[in-house]
């Protein structure tokens, strides 16, 4: 084994993780806490970046596109909120499935007819372009300055949430909001900045991921899927969950997608190994999913209400 290889493929599952916290993060809060499902929010990962890049272009600044991409999106999920997903609070998981469904779909639309059907390409800010020497090898900055944003920003939100007096309210809200509305609180106003903060959080990984992938149409729907295991894994509205489970998920991910084909051909021929290895390695997270929820049904660290 190539350890230089071994250790880089690490630190891409990390890197991986770092971005699937922040768009579980946002998730898990409106999920775990509003108990609102909402499967537009890969619309606004979606959304940062497109802004991000769309300002990247005109005004050549990395941090002002990040600026713009992610108090944009806070903007749009806040507009969104108060006109039209309020009223599906009420409501049973189905109709809030049916209707976030049919926001990304239209999302997924709207860039199209903006921004075109091509992928739109954004570069690295140059001060993040070189790479660092880390365990005997070169890494990129750009990759592992996420990494290092990532670690900073799942902080930052655990002190919020556990150490300050909105989060207090947040976390009263989510068991005893009538207890909070009597405090005099305003708990539907409450309830709108928690969405636009997890929309901004989606956002925020749309802005870092935009350097690395091609940003188009569509590019939430799977990276949602993948949220939806993290904090099922972690379990449902536990960010310390959710942070935990997505270094897991990106590790296997990216572990699998690099050396499950190598592991198959130690027992079947080359060819099948190369055809069956990363079909195998693309079920890995899934299959890892089970063996958790078989263990423990309400996942690593289960909120009780």
């Amino acid at each position: 084994m190539v350890w230089s290889l071994f250790f880089s493929q690490v630190l891409n599952g990390v890197q991986l993780g770092m971005l699937l916290f922040l768009l579980s993060a946002g998730l898990t809060l409106v999920f775990g806490i509003m108990n609102f499902i909402n499967l537009s929010h890969g619309s606004f990962y979606m959304l940062g970046a497109y802004f991000a890049a769309a300002t990247l272009a005109r005004s050549g600044s990395f941090l002002l596109a990040g600026l713009v991409g992610v108090g944009g999106v806070m903007g749009v999920a806040f507009v969104l909120e108060r006109l039209a997903l309020r009223r599906l609070y009420a409501k049973g998981h189905l109709n809030q499935v049916l209707a976030t469904l049919g926001l990304l779909m239209f999302f997924n639309e709207a860039v199209r007819m903006v921004w075109g059907s091509q992928p739109v390409f954004t570069s690295q800010p140059a001060w993040l372009s070189g790479s660092v020497p880390l365990l005997g090898m070169s890494y990129p900055s750009y990759r592992l300055m996420i990494i290092v944003a990532g670690v900073l920003l799942a902080l930052g939100i655990y002190l919020l949430i556990h150490k300050t007096r909105v989060g207090m309210l947040v976390r009263a809200s989510s068991t005893h909001p009538d207890t909070v509305a009597a405090l005099g609180i305003n708990a539907r106003l409450l309830n709108t900045l928690l969405f636009a903060v997890g929309a901004g959080l989606a956002a925020l990984a749309g802005w870092l991921v935009g350097p690395i992938v091609s940003v188009q149409s569509g590019m939430g729907d799977d990276v949602l899927i993948l949220a939806l295991v993290v904090i099922v894994i972690g379990g449902i509205g536990s960010i310390r969950g959710a942070f935990y489970a997505a270094l897991l998920v990106g590790l296997v991910d990216t572990m699998g997608r690099a050396y499950m084909p190598q592991i198959m051909r130690q027992f079947l021929e080359r060819s099948v190994a190369d055809a069956a290895g990363p079909a195998l390695a693309s079920m890995l997270i899934y299959l890892f999913m089970a063996a958790i929820l078989a263990v423990r049904p309400g996942g690593l660290f289960p909120v009780h209400r």
